[in-house]
């Protein structure tokens, strides 16, 4: 059995996330553990709850709470929400775990033993407003190289690149809005990543087979040179910065980074959900090298923003601490998923928030959206219009119909009971090589990660089975051979087995009531490419009984109202 550990980005405590998170880190992080738990794989899918520096200071502040209060409550609203899209973590851990203070604090050690980290003194920008220095998300203005005008300190949205907050021009308090700023000494602790460059770029370099959108970002900041990384700031929330398991001399009043502890944290998660079973060192079979995790495959899943600290800083941090640690294999990157051509923003509120998007209609409705129109080749734009076209065609017309039409046919010509007897014909065998090709194709994409493929390749599989039922007719050949009727419905009722499980992956929660139609449930083992093999699952006799409609059109007077409520158009 092969063992598969997934991560997804973690997202960041400061309110509940947008669509665009969704689809670009933990909606196919799930897609892709449900599809390999479905072909026996030891799955393990981590995620957490990002919960240090900017982002959570700045929120708690806004919400009127102190930030240990406010990372408790949101962690919990972020756990709910994930759930409620069917998000399969095995554990959603929390960056402010004991278990992240201690991993944290050790890297830093190992690293320090290794000639790796340095005090440098810098200047900083400090707000004679606020009475405090401003790290990095404390300070926006405009970026030096693509004149975006609310960059941030650490990074630019607009051009992805890099950013000190010393590097903005007509930099601005995200605190206070104050402009009465100015630089400082302060001392900070530096990983000297420029030290293991000739090792990353050896590491990067074994992984060419990486999607191409990871790849090319990881190989972009190698080329506009590596340059060592502070990794503590000003600031009282996050993990305290330690030497040796006691407050470093100088640091007492500083934690570090959070791009340094956040991605230490899917270890940590994995360590967090081992001590709450009772199994303290079963962490290690995942991550560590020396203790069983050499035949792990590890896959992370991100948006392209999220890359360079992925691909440059945590493995600089794994690779220089010179232990054995679990890398990644496959980095998963997915360009942005916009809203009418701009971002989504969970700062300006823009766009429809998961939350919200429960309120509008089931999960899998948005579940298969999002997968369906993945941005992997390009950033992808969010439309009411197209959103309504994919949910009434694909799922309505195409998967419900035929779901619906069959077994509400074998209940009213059959006694609700798969038939038997009868031989297959040259329309089946014509099903049957058709539907393992499309088989084939729709495992391998999904095996690519090609989400959007993925899902292509089961819709292709809906088509086929409405084409078939469509040419085969079993209406009008039960009323001069009921036995060939009863051949066609007893393939059609094998279709819609096989087509819970292909849903699976994409809409769990539609796949679970379409098995109950045909007397099935999940987990199914997923397909083989045989599609005589899968068109013969059910047992002849098999009880069938049609349920509530699966789906239900989205109508223009919803697609009107849900545009005047969150903007877009009509």
């Amino acid at each position: 059995m092969s063992r598969i550990l997934i991560t997804s980005a973690l997202p960041y405590i400061n309110g509940i996330k947008h669509l665009g998170n969704l689809a670009g880190s933990m909606l196919p992080a799930d897609v892709y553990a449900r599809f390999q738990r479905a072909r026996g794989a030891d799955v393990l899918y981590i995620c957490a709850t990002d919960e240090h520096g900017t982002p959570a200071e700045l929120a708690a502040a806004k919400a009127g709470q102190d930030v240990r209060t406010y990372c408790d409550e949101q962690h919990e609203i972020q756990k709910k929400a994930g759930e409620a899209f069917g998000l399969s973590y095995d554990w959603f851990g929390r960056s402010s775990s004991p278990q992240n203070r201690e991993l944290t604090q050790a890297f830093c050690d190992a690293l320090d033993r290794n000639g790796l980290i340095e005090e440098r003194t810098d200047k900083m920008v400090y707000s004679i407003d606020d009475g405090r220095f401003l790290p990095d998300r404390y300070v926006e203005g405009t970026c030096p190289h693509c004149g975006y005008d609310k960059a941030r300190g650490d990074q630019c949205d607009n051009c992805g690149r890099l950013l000190d907050p010393t590097d903005l021009i007509n930099p601005y308090s995200a605190v206070s809005g104050s402009r009465n700023l100015e630089v400082r000494d302060t001392k900070h602790l530096y990983l000297l990543q420029t030290k293991v460059e000739g090792r990353l770029r050896d590491w990067i370099a074994s992984h060419h087979d990486w999607p191409a959108l990871a790849l090319s970002i990881a190989n972009k900041h190698l080329d506009e040179g590596l340059i060592d990384r502070g990794i503590t700031r000003d600031l009282k929330w996050g993990v305290p910065v330690a030497k040796d398991g006691q407050p470093r001399p100088g640091f007492e009043n500083k934690v570090f980074y959070v791009w340094f502890d956040a991605p230490i944290e899917y270890i940590a998660a994995t360590r967090e959900l081992f001590d709450a079973s009772g199994d303290p060192d079963g962490w290690k079979r995942w991550w560590r090298l020396d203790s069983g995790a050499e035949d792990v495959r590890y896959v992370e899943f991100m948006g392209k923003d999220n890359v360079a600290f992925h691909t440059v800083s945590f493995p600089a941090t794994i690779l220089g601490s010179g232990e054995p640690w679990k890398m990644v294999d496959t980095l998963k990157a997915f360009n942005w998923l916009n809203w009418y051509g701009g971002k989504f923003s969970t700062s300006m509120n823009r766009g429809v928030f998961m939350d919200q998007a429960l309120e509008l209609l089931p999960a899998d409705y948005w579940r298969w959206y999002l997968i369906a129109n993945s941005p992997e080749s390009s950033d992808s734009s969010f439309t009411w219009e197209q959103f309504q076209a994919t949910i009434n065609k694909d799922l309505a017309d195409v998967l419900g119909n035929f779901v619906n039409r069959i077994v509400k046919f074998t209940e009213s010509k059959f006694e609700g009971r798969v038939p038997e007897g009868g031989e297959a014909g040259p329309l089946e065998d014509k099903l049957y090589a058709d539907l393992s090709a499309l088989l084939t194709e729709a495992t391998e994409a999904f095996e690519a990660m090609e989400m959007r493929k993925a899902a292509q390749a089961v819709r292709r599989i809906w088509v086929l089975g409405n084409e078939y039922l469509q040419e085969a007719a079993p209406w009008t050949a039960f009323k001069s051979d009921v036995a060939r009727a009863g051949v066609i419905v007893r393939h059609g009722l094998n279709l819609v087995r096989l087509y819970a499980a292909l849903a699976q992956p994409l809409i769990p929660f539609t796949a679970s009531r379409i098995a109950e139609c045909v007397g099935a449930e999940l987990p199914l083992g997923w397909p083989s490419a045989d599609g005589r093999a899968e068109l013969n699952r059910l047992a002849p006799g098999q009880g069938v009984a049609s349920g509530e409609v699966l789906f239900r059109k989205i109508e223009d007077t919803q697609i009107a109202e849900w545009a005047e409520r969150f903007g877009g158009e009509a």
